[in-house]
């Protein structure tokens, strides 16, 4: 899949995939082959970091 380029459609995006498809970040970044530090600064550039425990980006 194709990613979008903007931040907060990308957080939409991703906290969908990891919803309803990933179990974890580094399943979604492996099964989409994206890195997932790029994937990680470009959400942290929106104030957003990844919650583990709750397998989602939110709000820091």
């Amino acid at each position: 899949m194709n990613f979008p380029k903007d931040p907060v459609m990308l957080l939409s995006v991703v906290n969908t995939y990891l919803r309803d498809h990933d179990s974890s970040l580094e399943e979604l970044c492996k099964s989409n082959d994206i890195s997932q530090e790029e994937l990680t600064d470009k959400l942290s550039s929106i104030g957003c970091h990844y919650a583990k425990e709750q397998n989602q980006f939110v709000q820091s």
